[in-house]
């Protein structure tokens, strides 16, 4: 059922799990500043994963993962600029030999969503920004490479971009400000390229990538990989422009009907927002002048909900536990990124759920985790049948943690109980024992049983 080598695992964040940031003594990333206004609520203790790792790590080798998705903070070993906390370093090496110890494989995320807070809240928008980054990766890839080589240099640009300047639920929150958000996200881009050579140089044998968060509107999901894959898809410079319309006229035949008016409204604005023609110059520079001839080695995808127009229904306030799960997108995401003829990895797909001071409130769909992790894994096994080289799966999350911003949204396959600190419970937020239906699936497709995926 599964190729050679496929791998289980979680996927998690420090900024999410750690706790400790933000506070007086701790260090500070690009969310001080609203914890501080009380615009978000705070972090706080988070999952306590920073002095309570061997926990969380005990729990995702009981799940039977083979693999962990864990980010290295930036903040955390740079608190100042110049200045690298020596201990933080030794504490990550710590955790990535707990996570060998297990039986597990690290994949370790170099930008997930945050930076320090000494670099400003507009960091992506400075065009030192790239190059910046390129060094944060080269003092990371030099102390941490003994212990990992697959990496994720920047998790979701595409979302980062947008939460930051067109939604505004990122800092600094601006709303529609297209022009910034392209500017960031040419920057985010540039710096995964810049990132990449950095990695390859220290760690030949190294694996690298940047996720994407799968969305129905190309110049803000597919174009980010067709950019970064055209030189080695052997496309000039200058035939460019034209390939990529070409490229976005395929990818919107192959959504035809999908999302209503809604959705072909939202990809009219969306393509005259992003003309193809002058929105990355710095991606497409960093990209041609590279000595890297491919700045992808795998393609690495976040998959939720991928129609655009259902979160712009729940403007202005998101409700992530309304995602309607779409485990035939994740199938035809997976056939359609085959084409690159690289390794793909899920590396983040899971259901959300509410709790409110304690409560849970049940999803108005019906959908429990136990069913959502049977039909996306039956889509993951669907697409290693058809032959697409799907090589990982990372569930979203192992336990309920911070949601940028909040604790009410809940991910985890375990419950976290919040009123009481942090007490992990034996079933999910709503009651489900998806520990042990993560357990029997992941077993089943082991051994080849498709039973369990019915």
């Amino acid at each position: 059922m599964l190729p050679p080598g496929f791998r289980f695992g979680v996927a998690t964040a420090g900024f999410q799990v750690e706790g400790g940031y933000n506070g007086p003594g701790e260090p500070a990333n690009n969310w001080s500043w609203w914890e501080a206004e009380g615009r978000v609520e705070p972090s706080g203790i988070a999952l306590d994963f920073w002095n309570q790792f061997a926990r969380a790590l005990d729990k995702a080798q009981e799940l039977t993962c083979d693999a962990f998705r864990l980010s290295i903070e930036w903040a955390r070993c740079e608190p100042l600029d110049g200045q690298v906390d020596e201990a933080a370093i030794d504490r990550y090496n710590a955790i990535l030999d707990a996570v060998h110890d297990r039986g597990m494989q690290p994949l370790v995320t170099l930008h997930h969503f945050t930076h320090p807070a000494w670099l400003s809240v507009d960091f992506w928008l400075r065009p030192d920004s790239p190059e910046r980054f390129r060094q944060w990766v080269e003092l990371a890839v030099d102390r941490f490479s003994g212990r990992c080589r697959h990496w994720i240099t920047v998790n979701e640009p595409n979302i980062l971009a947008v939460q930051s300047y067109v939604l505004g639920r990122f800092p600094p929150g601006r709303r529609l400000d297209t022009a910034r958000a392209i500017r960031a996200l040419d920057n985010l881009l540039a710096a995964h390229v810049l990132a990449y050579e950095a990695i390859h140089q220290r760690q030949p044998q190294a694996v690298a990538g940047a996720t994407t968060f799968a969305l129905s509107l190309y110049e803000l999901d597919r174009l980010l990989v067709d950019l970064l894959l055209a030189r080695s898809r052997g496309i000039g410079r200058y035939d460019l422009k034209p390939w990529l319309a070409g490229r976005r006229a395929e990818f919107y035949d192959g959504l035809r009907g999908a999302g209503g008016a809604g959705e072909r409204a939202l990809r009219r604005w969306t393509k005259g927002a992003v003309p193809l023609e002058q929105a990355f110059p710095r991606t497409v520079a960093a990209v041609y002048d590279s000595p890297c001839e491919r700045t992808l080695d795998v393609v690495p995808i976040d998959f939720s909900d991928p129609v655009a127009s259902h979160r712009i229904r729940r403007l202005p306030e998101p409700k992530p536990w309304d995602d309607p799960p779409s485990p035939d997108g994740l199938r035809r995401g997976l056939a359609s990124h085959a084409e690159h003829g690289l390794d793909l990895w899920v590396a983040g797909n899971g259901m959300c759920n509410a709790v409110e001071r304690g409560i849970s409130r049940p999803r108005q769909d019906g959908w429990a985790r136990p069913a959502y992790l049977k039909a996306n894994l039956a889509a993951v096994a669907d697409a290693a049948d058809a032959g697409h080289p799907v090589c990982g799966y990372y569930h979203r999350t192992l336990a309920d943690d911070y949601e940028w911003g909040t604790y009410t949204p809940r991910f985890g396959v375990y419950g976290i109980d919040r009123e009481r600190g942090v007490r992990w419970l034996d079933r999910d937020s709503m009651g489900q024992d998806s520990a042990a239906a993560f357990r029997r699936i992941v077993a089943g497709m082991r051994e080849g049983d498709r039973s369990v995926l019915r």
